[in-house]
């Protein structure tokens, strides 16, 4: 940082002009993508603490580092202090698995971000400021939905996954977004540098070592992260003789907390809650997938806005406008890349889902396309399809978004890539 006085037979100012990185260079730490072991890979170090070493770009926490920089500059956090990890270590075990190793596998998130403790010990007694990018955790769930799955007999307490009060046992994640550029850039079909040009531009220029460090590859951006509910045990993800049901949602802030009729979005979560328990109990596992990306990745003052354009046109509310007129406010359909998606369930070891709780064909078809066996894939029962939301479904389905019931033979032939009339 350095000022310019300006010319002195004008008003005093001061005008600040930002590097990206010190005039000095320090050697990065070295980060191999996808390397055999964690002591090949390296850390990721993206805190400031760590200035000389970083081999990051972009700030840990996502959005949330502005809010630790509003505390820095209020003055009640010091910019200098290092997390005590002291009993923070993983609540179970995950990994390491198969496709840790394989770069082109996971782009879009760190496999060893909850082991940070234990992988980069070393670095961490080297005085080296590593932070974890996921943590692991036991909670207790509690729906309404469950309640009402247990009074209507649909699902028995067994003081296991449903303890006596019709709270679900869980294991959970949160999981901090970190993307290897060179595997995001492949994951897409387009050039890095173009990715970066375009990063850097339309986040207004805010990290400029996009486009003035090659020598960095991993970015950390500002978005939500993803959480994962695991229901029963954990080891079952990987044993192909425990079914695994699972459901990949989308935040939807408006029906998921407070219940919006104008979408399905609550009711399939609470439905997919509902078949990860039953799975669990039956001896397999259940997943429940929830990643932050509101409004199909457009936001949720996007989302309201289409809300009142679709409620306000001539006709009301139809089936055949509902992406038409997504498309006059946000000038695209969908913005969630779907091809990262798969990654998550890489770093939990899952080669295969035997019940999808999705009819959603471009959550199928990515999945498909990382190499994840489908077998059957579970639609919403039509009893908890709100009124309102009916459009949804309808325009859905006539886009290509949704498949209508597969029958399950069929379906286990495509995830094997081949025609039942072969």
């Amino acid at each position: 940082m350095r000022a310019n006085p300006g010319d002195a037979s004008k008003p005093a100012s001061r005008h600040i002009v930002l590097t990206s990185h010190p005039s000095r260079r320090a050697e990065a730490v070295r980060l191999r993508w996808g390397a055999p072991s964690a002591a090949e890979r390296g850390p990721v170090v993206g805190s400031i603490g760590a200035a000389a070493r970083r081999n990051a770009i972009g700030a840990h926490a996502g959005s949330y580092a502005l809010y630790r920089a509003l505390a820095v500059a209020a003055r009640q956090l010091d910019p200098t202090h290092v997390p005590d990890l002291t009993d923070t270590a993983p609540a179970a075990r995950i990994g390491p698995h198969p496709q840790w190793f394989d770069p082109a596998r996971i782009v879009s998130l760190d496999p060893w971000g909850h082991l940070v403790s234990e992988a980069f010990a070393d670095d961490l007694r080297g005085g080296l400021d590593v932070r974890p990018t996921i943590a692991v955790t036991r909670a207790r769930v509690s729906m309404p939905e469950v309640k009402e799955a247990i009074a209507a007999g649909r699902l028995a307490i067994d003081g296991e996954v449903l303890a006596g009060r019709g709270d679900v046992r869980v294991t959970k994640a949160a999981i901090e977004p970190v993307w290897h550029l060179p595997g995001i850039a492949a994951r897409l079909g387009i050039d890095e540098s173009s990715l970066r040009r375009t990063l850097f531009e339309h986040s207004g220029g805010m990290f400029t070592e996009l486009v003035t460090r090659s020598d960095l590859e991993v970015f950390l951006p500002p978005i939500g992260g993803i959480t994962v509910y695991v229901f029963g045990d954990v080891e079952a993800i990987t044993d192909p003789g425990r079914p695994l049901a699972c459901r990949i949602h989308d935040e939807c802030n408006g029906s998921d907390v407070f219940g919006s009729d104008i979408c399905t979005c609550r009711p399939y979560l609470a439905h997919g809650v509902e078949e990860c328990i039953r799975t669990a109990q039956g001896g397999g596992v259940g997943l429940i997938v929830y990643n932050r990306k509101e409004g199909r990745a457009l936001g949720e003052v996007t989302k309201f806005l289409v809300y009142n354009a679709r409620k306000r046109q001539a006709g009301g509310d139809r089936a055949e406008t509902y992406f038409a007129r997504t498309e006059c406010v946000a000038g695209v359909q969908d913005m969630r890349f779907q091809e990262l998606m798969p990654d998550v369930l890489h770093w939990l070891g899952v080669t295969r889902i035997d019940r999808l709780v999705s009819m959603s064909n471009m959550k199928h078809d990515a999945l498909v396309g990382a190499g994840i066996a489908i077998g059957e894939r579970v639609p919403i029962p039509d009893a908890l399809v709100p009124d309102d939301a009916s459009v949804e479904i309808d325009a859905k389905k006539a886009a290509g978004y949704y498949a209508e019931c597969v029958p399950e033979a069929e379906e286990l032939a495509r995830a094997k890539g081949r025609r039942l009339d072969d």
